[in-house]
């Protein structure tokens, strides 16, 4: 299981510190919001360009924005690792996965708890990770919802047969308790937020998420 610190639950006024703490992490997970896709403001283009520049692994970055079409390829333009960006914010997703990649970044698309997660099928062929949302996006913090979790096996099941290595990545409510399950429904990279920068070491908690998730629980 792959392990992706959400910097949502850092301290913001040291980013550079908070990054430090989990460089035993597979990479930093950014989340971009901008208040109307999303009802939360974070950062933008400039934090995360700083950001790439002092982080000791990669940037994962989540688009939480309206009109990803054109605003994700600037974030890409910064040499993050991955971009994610929603379905249902894109009017022309495959375009956009492969203006992605001829930038030389990972493209992977994000869908909410509400969203079928069939509606990504036909994209599998290009991708390189999809994201389920198991919280409404937009706040840390809040409890998985128990409903998502039955998207889990049937995109692994997709993906199994499209016979490609795309990574199933899921996002919201992720605890020490609860990543044994989503690891044995088929997901392969999860993102912690309050569980890994919540108490103790945060190094130590992505250690304690990754062997919960090596033994199912």
């Amino acid at each position: 299981m792959r392990i992706n610190p959400s910097i949502l639950s850092a301290d913001f006024s040291n980013l550079a510190v908070e990054l430090q703490r989990i460089s035993n992490a597979d990479a930093a997970h950014i989340d971009v919001m901008d208040n109307h896709f999303v009802p939360n403001l974070t950062i933008g283009l400039p934090v995360v360009k700083r950001l790439q520049e002092v982080s000791p692994i990669p940037l994962d970055v989540h688009l939480m924005i309206d009109r990803a079409d054109t605003e994700a390829l600037k974030y890409a333009d910064l040499g993050v690792d991955s971009i994610t960006f929603h379905l249902e914010a894109s009017s022309d997703p495959k375009s956009l996965i492969t203006n992605l990649r001829q930038r030389g970044v990972k493209a992977a698309l994000a869908i909410k708890p509400k969203t079928p997660v069939e509606s990504v099928f036909e994209y599998l062929d290009e991708l390189d990770m999809v994201l389920i949302m198991t919280v409404e996006p937009g706040f840390g913090g809040q409890s998985l919802i128990q409903a998502t979790l039955d998207k889990i096996p049937v995109l692994r099941s997709a993906i199994d047969a499209c016979g490609r290595n795309v990574i199933l990545q899921v996002d919201g409510g992720v605890t020490l308790s609860n990543i044994g399950m989503i690891s044995r429904f088929g997901a392969d990279c999860a993102v912690a937020g309050s569980a890994v920068y919540g108490s103790g070491s945060a190094a130590d908690n992505i250690s304690a998420l990754k062997l919960a998730a090596a033994n199912g629980g």
